[in-house]
């Protein structure tokens, strides 16, 4: 009988260790190295921020997070090696990717794989429209699309600079262009032509060509679909040949490495990009704890925070961490969240996304008074 007893509690210790370290494995993709890295480091550092307080408080359904991170540079062919190796380490849910260009792609494994993808920053529409079209209805987002908010900074422009000779310039990729041409469809829409309408490469450092041609052209505003690194070299080698076009970009440029690499040719640039959530009164404690932590938690950091901290609460109403039925639970919102609440449509979309116009202003970008 001794023996019974002594396996027994052979038995419930192994099962009470087992309970005690199992982890529920989530994710978090994204350029974490290229020229992309910066917006690499602010949704790991969001997303990192909210698994710590998830954890502190006890985890999800009783058990902790295990972060585990991947690094699609960007790279399409890259982020589904990196949805295969979340698929093959069995996470639930990624917070991911950053570029709608890897996030696409990836979206289709995860979906195979029933891993529940929430995006802080891919704003393509074919994400979600694609996905949904697909039957795949684990995909959200918690930032608003390029539908939005190409359109936004169209009606500025028409709003404050209508008359203005415009050039439309987008760097090819899914978002690059993708925003861009949403600009060019609102503007055209309300009678307004682009007088040109050029495509460049990522990773190109020379534009003096583009500059001559819109010296040439007369430009007085030029949009740019695409990333910072290009965005910079374009408004630092338009001052340095004399080109006084006002550069207006969206979201790709919302880093502080924007003004580091351009300089001083970035003041009064603008761009769209949500509402900041870093400077809202009510987030200033979790800012104050990316601060002490010597990180300023701009850009995609809280989108990324707050996505983790959606799927832990949905997963926690469900009581499941089951890709369906935490879906299910997203679409029963709304959730409070740092970036304000995230009420999801049946497509993953939130509603009633909003974009504001910022301007930037030594090395920092702030709302604009207009």
């Amino acid at each position: 009988m001794k023996r019974i007893y002594g396996a027994l509690a052979v038995t419930a210790i192994a099962l009470m260790a087992t309970s005690a370290f199992a982890q529920i494995k989530i994710g978090a993709a994204g350029p974490m190295t290229g020229s992309d890295a910066v917006f690499g480091e602010q949704m790991k550092r969001g997303a990192q921020m909210a698994v710590d307080e998830i954890n502190a408080a006890g985890g999800v359904n009783g058990q902790k997070l295990e972060l585990l991170i991947g690094d699609d540079a960007c790279d399409p062919k890259q982020a589904t090696a990196v949805a295969n190796k979340m698929a093959t380490d069995k996470v639930v849910f990624v917070a991911g990717h950053y570029c709608s260009s890897s996030s696409i792609p990836a979206s289709d494994i995860y979906k195979e794989a029933k891993i529940l993808q929430i995006t802080p920053a891919s704003t393509n529409p074919a994400l979600t429209d694609g996905a949904f079209a697909k039957g795949n209805t684990t995909v959200f987002r918690t930032v608003g699309r390029d539908d939005i908010q190409g359109p936004t900074m169209a009606n500025y422009i028409l709003k404050y600079h209508r008359g203005a000779r415009i050039a439309i310039i987008h760097d090819k990729t899914t978002y690059g262009k993708g925003v861009a041409d949403e600009a060019k469809k609102a503007l055209n829409k309300a009678g307004t032509q682009e007088v040109m309408y050029e495509a460049i490469t990522r990773g190109d450092k020379d534009f003096t060509a583009l500059i001559s041609k819109m010296k040439q052209a007369k430009i007085d505003i030029m949009i740019l679909g695409g990333y910072h690194p290009e965005g910079a070299a374009i408004i630092k080698q338009s001052r340095e040949q004399g080109l006084a076009s006002q550069m207006v970009g969206f979201d790709a440029l919302a880093t502080d490495e924007f003004a580091k690499l351009g300089g001083a040719a970035t003041n009064g640039v603008l761009m769209s990009f949500p509402p900041k959530a870093e400077d809202d009164p009510k987030n200033a404690d979790l800012v104050k704890k990316f601060r002490d932590a010597k990180y300023n938690p701009e850009g995609y950091t809280l989108f990324s925070y707050a996505a983790v901290k959606a799927w832990a609460q949905a997963a926690a109403k469900a009581k499941s961490t089951d890709s369906a039925a935490v879906a299910a639970a997203l679409r029963s919102g709304p959730y409070d969240s740092v970036v304000g609440p995230l009420v999801f449509d049946q497509k993953g979309d939130i509603k009633n996304p909003v974009y504001d116009i910022y301007v930037w202003k030594d090395g920092n970008y702030f709302p604009t008074v207009k």
